[in-house]
């Protein structure tokens, strides 16, 4: 048998875990994306056409929809687009970095620099090139927008993320490739509302770094030694996408 068929064959004896929520018409979208931007699955050529007895559909979606990447243009006015980015790009060792226990007491919490030491601490350096996935539990509140959203009485959002801190530590100190999480947006919302501004998004990709938001299933996946797959559409100069992500691991 041929090396790498072999190599496929081992492969699919592992653990495949599914990263990405799957998107209808009635999952939740950021508000201020205009109503009317998901049509998902219209169908434009269907059964009973004496062409050709096939159906056709047509897809409407914005970028940043559902479980989805950023590319640098999205914050950053010259920053490179989906077109700079090859099939090689999408693959990358996985580092899950768990905070759901002070998440638990905490939803405003955001991960700090000594959480990324202590995992280190308990697995190892994040190597160069890694995708670094921060673990919060809160994909379970999927797709209710308002619970994603962590939205109070008074109308403020409340949920966790990453802080300035963390993220230049994977950064510059550990050389990662891409960041993830479960929630809307990178930046914890306290951290958000202290800097007036999505900083941590927009540090990451100032950095022309990659990241995908709203991941899910980071619960199934061990802590170090998967690897996790991003694939896109090959759409031309997108400043973001849906993607499916999955991980493949040992354990």
């Amino acid at each position: 048998m041929y090396k790498l068929w072999k190599t496929l064959e081992e492969a699919k004896k592992l653990k495949w875990v599914e990263l990405s929520h799957e998107l209808t018409n009635e999952s939740p979208y950021w508000s201020g994306i205009p109503e009317g931007s998901v049509e998902l699955g219209k169908v434009v050529y269907d059964w009973g056409n004496p062409m050709l007895e096939c159906v056709i559909q047509t897809f409407k979606f914005p970028g940043q929809f559902g479980t989805h990447i950023d590319f640098p243009g999205h914050f950053v006015k010259e920053g490179v687009r989906s077109s700079a980015f090859g099939v090689k790009d999408g693959v990358f060792p996985l580092c899950v970095v768990d905070i759901t226990e002070k998440v638990a007491k905490d939803p405003h919490y955001a991960v700090k620099a000594k959480d990324i030491e202590e995992y280190e601490e308990k697995y190892g350096p994040i190597p160069d090139g890694a995708f670094v996935a921060l673990r919060t539990d809160w994909s379970k509140n999927w797709p209710d927008m308002n619970a994603l959203s962590g939205i109070a009485e008074d109308g403020s959002e409340n949920f966790p993320g990453w802080s300035l801190e963390a993220l230049q530590y994977i950064y510059e100190v550990r050389h990662a490739a891409a960041n993830g999480h479960e929630t809307l947006d990178t930046d914890a919302s306290a951290e958000a509302a202290k800097a007036g501004d999505l900083a941590c998004e927009r540090y990451v990709l100032e950095r022309g770094k990659l990241q995908v938001e709203v991941l899910c299933n980071l619960d199934q996946v061990p802590a170090a030694g998967a690897v996790v797959f991003v694939a896109w559409p090959r759409i031309a100069d997108a400043v973001g996408l849906p993607v499916r992500v999955w991980a493949v691991t040992e354990e």
